[in-house]
């Protein structure tokens, strides 16, 4: 005879049936694909599966108000992951076709960009400005100082944190290897 499921496993099964299909239709909704809000709901429920601490929801309401926020933060992670898809496609479109990485090598640039794209949102707004003019834009300090209103010094420190950023990462190397790449 298996064993019984422990409480948590049971609350979340309860949790699935009662609001799997309701949390579909929103998501369907504000997705406009049935396929990435079925994907969506599933992520939303893995999240709490896999951050699950014994939490009791007070009431179904309670409990949706919980799966929104969750699956609405999966929306925006997948709206970002489209918009710097969709980007780095019009980068391909502009480049000669001889110049187009391999599939693989597409991939990990994707991966690169995502993880380069969250961790200049954990940075302070001018701090991800003055990252982006300098290393995308190729402008000086004083040029991007300028352009914010800021010191050339602070953008030398906006600039080394969000370098340090990609250091963690492990991108700054792939970045570097974009810059010499691109057309």
């Amino acid at each position: 005879m298996p064993a019984a499921p422990s409480p948590a496993l049971a609350e979340i099964s309860a949790l699935y049936v009662d609001h799997h299909g309701w949390l579909q239709t929103w998501l369907r909704r504000r997705l406009g694909s049935a396929a990435e809000a079925a994907d969506l709901a599933q992520d939303t429920f893995v999240r709490l599966l896999s951050g699950h601490t014994g939490r009791v929801f007070a009431s179904a309401l309670e409990a949706r108000a919980y799966l929104r926020t969750t699956a609405k933060n999966l929306c925006i992670n997948l709206w970002r992951r489209q918009e710097i898809e969709r980007v780095w496609l019009e980068i391909l479109a502009a480049a000669p076709e001889v110049a187009y990485p391999s599939a693989e090598r597409q991939a990990i640039v994707l991966q690169a960009l995502e993880e380069v794209g969250l961790m200049l949102q954990s940075l302070s707004p001018k701090a991800c400005q003055a990252f982006t003019l300098a290393v995308v834009c190729d402008m000086t300090d004083d040029e991007v100082g300028a352009e914010l209103g800021i010191s050339g010094r602070m953008v030398r420190k906006y600039v080394a944190q969000a370098m340090l950023g990609c250091l963690k990462l492990g991108a700054y190397q792939t970045t570097l290897e974009l810059r010499q790449e691109s057309p």
